[in-house]
């Protein structure tokens, strides 16, 4: 965990505001991720292989609300600090079908980040990939700076050579990669931007764009994966060795028709193959799911050869549990759990409070537990799905009022309310009753 010496106050900020609405934060989650330490050197060293040049893969798995989106966006943050880029895309019945894996291209590259650039980070990517394409022509000493048409030949002659493995799979990557290079140099940015919409697999594109760059239609599910094999030898080239995929919320198959579901299992499997054979150098595979999605029928067990893939025994005490597995089963909250995610919040918070003294006397951490005793009994008693109303109710109408008001005793002026308006599906399912929820805190 980064030490709260080293987080800058706009860090800081950035988390805290985040937790105030009741949202994930986009950064700064190693600052309160309780209890993932067990994962990380194992998942520090998925990153060093897939940093050079290999693969890696896990399926996370975990109820509703044991944190497996969290989990995914702290795995996305230390990919981006070891260079890699990142895309979180949420699997959709609707948006976001499996089976049609042109859809699951097109939300990467929407999503796709970089240690610094938010998403889409696309064209920042192919920008520079092109000027390094640039630089490694005039580090080689052949062309003169000056000579601008020997330039550009010498760079083309160096792209054709880059994407040499890609071309023979989809050719159509390369001659849309050439085109908005063209369009670039010679001042066209309507063209430049169709194509990277077309390079991004965004449909519609303009026919007179395509026309530029000599390519025709739009991407389908059988083009997706050699586009995606394109966009791991750009990122190589300019600088990030490899990208984290996190395919969220596949136990959403479960809910859709049996040949759609079939269709998309069957994808899945696909993809993992082609990890396994080696065409994508440089990838990070991550699904989540639901226990039901790994175990029962109507999810993973229905293709026997992707289960096979899967197969992770947890039969064992969970203390037992391999950080190397394929599967990784994320445990969710306990009480102990949910008091030091509290503790992290609060000492955050306290670094830039008027008085951190008061902050920390008077939410201690015996009034930690009692909130998060209240919280867990407005949903049921169940723990595992409180982090996220336990840290907006610590933040927005605890940790504030402590800090605004000198005479504010959360214990003598706070009941805790929980209303049906504010809660999510999977915490509203948890709920004890559809009425509010009015407890004292003792």
């Amino acid at each position: 965990m980064t030490p709260l010496s080293e987080v800058s106050a706009a860090r800081r900020r950035e988390v805290i505001d985040a937790l105030r609405r009741g949202t994930v934060p986009r950064s700064g989650l190693d600052l309160f991720a309780v209890g993932l330490d067990r994962f990380a050197p194992a998942l520090d060293d998925d990153l060093t292989a897939v940093a050079g040049g290999g693969t890696a893969f896990h399926a996370i798995r975990g109820e509703y609300g044991s944190g497996k989106t969290f989990f995914a966006r702290w795995l996305a943050e230390r990919a981006k600090r070891a260079g890699l880029a990142a895309a979180e895309v949420q699997i959709s019945e609707t948006e976001t079908p499996l089976h049609r894996l042109e859809t699951v291209y097109r939300r990467l590259t929407e999503r796709l980040t970089t240690a610094t650039h938010q998403p889409s980070a696309l064209r920042a990517v192919i920008d520079s990939w092109l000027y390094t394409l640039e630089e490694d022509v005039l580090d080689a000493g052949d062309t003169d700076e000056n000579d601008d048409d020997a330039l550009a030949a010498a760079v083309d002659t160096l792209m054709e050579r880059r994407l040499a493995e890609v071309a023979r799979n989809t050719p159509s990557f390369a001659a849309a990669l050439r085109g908005y290079r063209r369009a670039v140099v010679t001042g066209d940015p309507a063209t430049a931007e169709a194509l990277v919409a077309w390079l991004g697999g965004q449909r519609s594109v303009a026919s007179s764009a395509r026309r530029a760059a000599g390519v025709r239609g739009d991407l389908d599910h059988f083009a997706a994966l050699g586009f995606l094999q394109g966009l791991l030898a750009v990122l190589r080239d300019c600088g990030h060795p490899g990208l984290l995929l996190v395919l969220d919320e596949t136990e959403t198959l479960q809910r859709v028709r049996t040949d759609v579901r079939e269709k998309g299992l069957n994808a899945l499997r696909q993809l993992l193959d082609e990890l396994d054979a080696g065409r994508f150098p440089g990838l990070f595979l991550v699904i989540t799911g639901t226990p039901a999605f790994y175990d029962g029928q109507q999810g993973v067990q229905r293709l026997p050869p992707l289960a096979q893939r899967l197969a992770t025994d947890f039969t064992t005490d969970p203390r037992f549990d391999s950080p190397r597995a394929v599967q990784l089963r994320l445990p969710g909250f306990d009480p102990d759990g949910l008091v030091e995610l509290g503790r992290r919040v609060r000492e955050l918070y306290a670094a830039t409070a008027r008085e951190p003294g008061r902050v920390a006397e008077r939410v201690d951490d015996a009034y930690l537990a009692q909130l998060g005793t209240a919280v867990t009994g407005g949903l049921g008693g169940k723990v595992g799905v409180a982090p996220r109303l336990y840290l907006r109710k610590l933040v927005a109408d605890i940790l504030d009022r402590v800090d605004e008001f000198d005479d504010f005793d959360p214990r003598a002026h706070y009941a805790l309310t929980v209303s049906p308006a504010e809660l999510t599906d999977v915490e509203r399912n948890a709920a004890a009753t559809a009425d509010d929820v009015d407890l004292e805190l003792p």
